[in-house]
């Protein structure tokens, strides 16, 4: 292998590797939230900076499924999970 293509390849190892551990260290708070909307009940869960970011996350990644439309997504994402757990990293 010619030195400049190493020398490629462990450039873009270790830039590879700093966005991995910037991502993953930013994120210091895992939060699980349950709502029900229109009947039906979903669970997800979700990471952020603070306890509000991931839990807001998780509300909304669980309002997916279960919301129809950007109304009924807004309103769902706008109701107090009937669970919620978070817990520091």
């Amino acid at each position: 292998m010619k030195r400049g293509t190493l020398i490629g390849l462990v450039v873009i190892a270790i830039f590879a590797g700093f966005l991995l551990w910037s991502t993953l260290s930013a994120q210091r708070t895992d939060c699980e939230a349950c709502i029900e909307f229109n009947g039906q009940r979903n669970c997800a869960k979700a990471s952020g900076t603070s306890d509000v970011e991931a839990l807001r996350t998780a509300v909304s990644t669980a309002c997916g499924p279960v919301a129809q439309g950007m109304n009924e997504s807004i309103a769902c994402s706008n109701r107090p999970p009937v669970t919620q757990q978070c817990r520091a990293r």
